[in-house]
């Protein structure tokens, strides 16, 4: 197979695996409810079904990254991609609820070998002043699995049943993983990992980020209570211990020219607060634009559409902008357009119409999609080839913790007014906030076009 056509499968998987991953994350919140009844469930078993698969894949993001790094990241793909359609199909067969949450923590296992390697397998397969692109490509597809999964969900879910929203993704999955498995890696990289796999840290680590997602997700609900507060104190214990470890082992998990470069750790800054700001934001538009403006599921699915639409069409144009003015003014633009979204958002009342909504949102989805290529390609392209593993296990952890983040900050500042609306104003006063100090980090990525190498 020529580079070229190398190249096409490459991209191909990527986004491919990007894009069921996302679908399956909304359609499984559109199906819930049916699930719930048709299986007997508890509200809290329901919940399980996603918080066993975000412990899961937050906790192994970076091992499975390195194990990309050592191992191939076509290998870790198409391995990662063909038991995530086995534990789909699985799910849809499912007798039971305990057996949906097993199967929902394998799925989960499986999607965190493969979503660090659809960004490696592009570091690799692509030189360094060419990864904008491709990335901004992958961006784009994810927005649209954004728009399409809780319309295709409630279609799928109305018509056949929640069984088959898990049999959706099942047969591209298995015939993108042999493809890309059918791929022999020409551009195997001479300097390939094959150092230690550093077992102490991946505990550590694994530990610190499933301790930090039990927190933010029963911290709502159950406020400081046995449960958080003890996950709390796992999460610095862990993290304490992991920092120190990292320190005096020969080959660590987290190589030191990651963590000592302020670019790497701007670059995640950045997509912790924007993930954190938008997705907290879109929780709280849900309720607003149903309990306060009494609209129903599909009508809310609609009236936000164009910020995923935005979304789609940003992510080439920011790839386009960073060529032409860097990393640091074209992220920084992005953060206040998204910004001033969720700050709009939050100035909404019951007079509120399509328009102003319409505005918010678009603003939201244009802000996001051109800081999630601007800095994923300075995060992947500053990583050396032996680290770009690692380095999109990095992305993807942050991309995973952030919207955790916002939702729980949402859901704790909303709780604490009796007026929706202004505790809404209040709530998303603070994640525009957040997003605003990300552009104090943004402040360390590079300043014009190629000096991110």
């Amino acid at each position: 197979m020529t580079g070229r056509a190398t190249r096409r499968v490459t991209l191909a998987g990527s986004v491919v695996g990007a894009v069921l991953v996302a679908l399956d994350g909304t359609v499984l919140t559109i199906a819930q409810p049916a699930l719930q009844r048709d299986l007997g469930a508890s509200l809290t078993q329901v919940q399980w079904t996603s918080t066993g698969y975000l412990i899961a894949v937050a906790s192994l993001l970076v091992l499975a990254g390195r194990l990309g790094d050592r191992y191939g990241h076509r290998r870790l793909f198409g391995y990662g991609m063909l038991g995530f359609a086995a534990a789909s199909a699985g799910i849809g067969c499912a007798p039971g609820i305990g057996a949906v949450i097993a199967l929902r923590v394998l799925q989960g296992v499986c999607g965190a070998l493969l979503q660090p390697a659809t960004l490696g397998m592009l570091r690799a397969a692509y030189p360094p002043d060419e990864l904008a692109m491709p990335i901004a490509l992958r961006t784009s597809a994810i927005g649209v699995a954004a728009a399409a999964g809780p319309l295709v969900g409630g279609v799928l879910t109305a018509q056949l049943g929640w069984r088959s929203v898990f049999f959706l993704g099942v047969l591209p999955a298995v015939a993108i993983a042999l493809l890309v498995l059918g791929v022999r890696d020409a551009e195997e990289p001479a300097g390939r990992d094959r150092t230690g796999l550093d077992a102490g840290g991946t505990l550590l680590l694994g530990a610190a980020l499933a301790c930090l997602v039990t927190v933010l997700d029963t911290l709502p609900g159950a406020g400081w209570s046995a449960v958080p507060v003890a996950a709390l104190a796992g999460t610095c214990a862990a993290a304490a211990a992991f920092v120190r470890h990292e320190r005096r082992t020969p080959y660590p998990l987290l190589s030191p020219s990651l963590l000592a470069s302020p670019v790497v750790a701007a670059a995640l800054g950045v997509l912790l607060s924007a993930s954190a700001a938008l997705f907290g934001t879109l929780f709280t538009a849900t309720y607003f634009l149903q309990d306060v403006l009494g609209l129903d599921a599909l009508g809310t699915a609609l009236r936000m559409l164009p910020a995923a639409l935005c979304m789609v069409l940003a992510a080439p144009l920011g790839a386009v902008l960073l060529r032409r003015h860097g990393a640091r003014p074209t992220t920084s633009g992005g953060l206040l357009l998204l910004a001033a979204g969720v700050f709009g958002f939050g100035r909404l009342d019951t007079g509120a119409g399509a328009g102003a909504v319409a505005a918010c949102a678009f603003a939201m989805g244009a802000g996001f999609g051109t800081v999630m290529v601007t800095a994923t390609e300075v995060l992947v392209r500053r990583a050396r080839l032996v680290d770009a593993g690692v380095a999109g296990g990095l992305q993807q952890t942050a991309m995973n913790i952030g919207p955790t983040l916002g939702v729980a900050t949402a859901t704790t500042l909303l709780a604490t007014g009796r007026d929706f609306v202004a505790s809404m104003g209040t709530t998303l006063t603070v994640l525009a906030a957040l997003v605003c100090l990300a552009v104090l980090a943004a402040q360390r990525l590079p300043s014009a076009a190629g000096t991110a190498a």
